[in-house]
């Protein structure tokens, strides 16, 4: 659901974030550990759907081992004319997660037609931001109050560029929302997260410039009890292309810096790539078996990095209310059969098992030179080895015995035995799980 400023992002790339792709081998020991269950999370469209469809669903979040979810609530549809309102697709969905024991994160987004600052005639009242920062901010206090076991409430979604906020980006305007509604949360749904609505790639701004990100700190809006959102949708796992790395670099960068200004939680609650088959939007034509493999590398990546919560865009393909790419986002298809990517990613869950912790990097005496490894530990105390290369090569280090080497999106599985105290493993361009 995006429209990718590829032009803008590499300028702030080249300039403001000084960015360069890496040539050598990057050999990743892990920010923090990871239990799958509470970092991972899917974008849903539950309200989208039937009874029967919803639960199938929920049933295939199980299936993953997975409990959090994200879900907008669109304003214009909930409240098609002023004070009256049409609660029952939510009051289902929030009932029927907290029944299958999901965690619910909800966003508020697109303003009612009573509300819209649109002038008269646009197809797209909607984009437009709302004429009152306190109207809004009731409306989101009062789901809030609504449904208490609702665990975050975000705070619009994508304010950085004008799909979400028309005729352009106004950080100003924004930050006005934000404190509204984080002080309407804060006195009447106490409990709850509050969360920055998730900036659309690294909060740049195609029309005012600079980042959104940038504006609010210097408004004083990235205080430590807001969780901070944003949405790092690239061509590739890696970045804009497999040998540039420069999705590594900038989230990096990024949240240093969010680090610094004092932020305590940071949330990817977007991320992932469409199956579709053309005309071409943007995003290049990867087809099902590409994103399978784009979607659990870049898993891998962002399990290692500085993110507190991530949530994978989407858990079904939706219908045509969505446009051609944005339906087929999914894990599963709309008849409820599994996608690759499905499999891929239950594979992956599987053999890391429910939770990680950091690990030294082995101390490799070969390997491709545009290898990235991850280096995890389970609760045992068997190493996790996550690995893949843009070229064909081999890995080796030092190992006394047997590796499993698992295959995610294929199933799999070869034992590599040590020859004189090492092992040698085969590297390829698709994520590999070494076990031992």
């Amino acid at each position: 659901m995006k429209k990718m400023y590829v032009g803008l992002l590499s300028v702030i790339l080249a300039g403001v974030l000084q960015v360069e792709a890496q040539a050598a081998p990057l050999a990743i020991k892990p920010v923090k550990s990871v239990a799958w269950a509470d970092f991972l999370g899917m974008n849903t469209q539950f309200t989208w759907v039937s009874p029967e469809a919803r639960r199938a669903q929920m049933a295939k979040m199980k299936e993953l081992g997975l409990k959090w979810h994200r879900e907008g609530i669109h304003w214009e549809l909930l409240e098609p004319e002023e004070m009256q309102f049409r609660f029952a697709e939510v009051d289902d969905t929030v009932k029927a997660a907290g029944e299958n024991g999901l965690l619910s994160s909800l966003y508020l987004v697109g303003s009612a037609r009573h509300q819209t600052t649109a002038p008269a005639g646009v197809s797209n009242p909607d984009q437009y931001p709302p004429k009152s920062a306190a109207v809004y901010a009731d409306r989101l206090a009062m789901l809030a109050e609504r449904y208490p076991t609702v665990k975050a409430w975000q705070v619009w979604n994508e304010p950085n560029i004008p799909s979400f906020w028309q005729p352009n980006e106004d950080p100003a305007a924004y930050s006005v929302l934000l404190r509204e509604s984080v002080a309407a949360l804060a006195a009447r749904a106490p409990a709850a997260q509050r969360v920055i609505g998730g900036m659309a790639y690294y909060s740049q701004m195609p029309i005012a410039g600079g980042l959104m990100f940038q504006a609010l700190a210097g408004t004083g809006d990235l205080t430590p009890e807001r969780v901070v959102a944003y949405h790092p949708y690239t061509n590739s796992a890696e970045g804009a292309t497999p040998a540039d790395r420069d999705f590594i670099d900038t989230a990096n960068w990024l949240n240093t810096n969010l680090r610094q200004a004092g932020v305590k939680d940071i949330w990817a609650t977007e991320f992932g790539w469409s199956s579709y088959a053309g005309p071409s939007e943007l995003q290049p034509i990867v087809g099902e078996a590409g994103q399978a493999d784009l979607t659990i590398r870049r898993l891998a990546l962002m399990s290692a990095m500085d993110f507190n919560r991530v949530f994978l865009f989407t858990l079904a393909d939706l219908d045509e209310r969505a446009t051609v790419r944005d339906r087929s986002y999914g894990l599963i298809r709309q008849d409820g059969t599994n996608k690759p990517v499905f499999t891929a990613l239950k594979r992956m869950l599987a053999t890391a098992g429910p939770s990680l912790s950091p690990a030294d990097v082995p101390a490799y005496t070969a390997s491709p030179q545009s290898l990235i490894s991850i280096s995890w530990k389970k609760p045992d105390g068997k190493r996790v080895l996550m690995f893949w290369a843009n070229e064909t090569g081999s890995l080796k280090f030092a190992n006394s015995g047997s590796v499993v080497v698992n295959d995610p999106l294929t199933g799999g599985k070869v034992t590599v035995s040590p020859v004189g105290g090492a092992v040698s493993l085969s590297v390829g361009k698709t994520l590999k799980i070494a076990t031992y």
